[in-house]
């Protein structure tokens, strides 16, 4: 059977830099909020970027839109729904976990919101269940246009 280049990607990184597997589930909330944050960023440079090459200035506002708490959390209203339990206990666990930054800009609510669908993304990138975690980002991004 041969390897996805993802699969690829995934066990040279870990191999270039000596890192050790984790159990996902010993991560905090916040810890896979971190990480969720900086995976959904990269998700939407890149669809804002096929889009057209721009000034950067005008990638970063477009991107700017979307990744914002308040855009997340409609994302999320959206897809909680569709979620099954084990998704929804990840989100739930961001969602409630005590933020130390206070919300820039932002209500508590969809700050709090943004924070647990980010921790679901961390989740579901570092459980390598990408296509899943696509698949919700599609459904959210789709809730945005309309």
């Amino acid at each position: 059977m041969e390897k996805s280049i993802e699969w690829e990607f995934d066990s040279y990184m870990h191999e270039l830099f000596e890192m050790q597997e984790v159990d996902i589930k010993t991560y905090s909330p916040l810890a896979l909020a971190y990480i969720g944050d900086c995976i959904f960023d990269l998700v939407i440079k890149n669809i804002v970027l096929n889009r057209g090459n721009k000034q950067v200035q005008k990638l970063h506002r477009e991107t700017s839109m979307i990744v914002q708490a308040s855009s997340q959390s409609k994302m999320m209203r959206v897809i909680q729904d569709e979620l099954n339990e084990e998704e929804h206990t990840v989100y739930k666990r961001g969602r409630n976990s005590k933020t130390v930054s206070p919300a820039k800009n932002q209500s508590v609510t969809d700050y709090r919101r943004a924070t647990g669908f980010e921790a679901l993304i961390g989740y579901l990138y570092l459980k390598k269940d990408w296509k899943r975690m696509l698949e919700l980002i599609k459904m959210g991004l789709t809730a945005l246009e309309d």
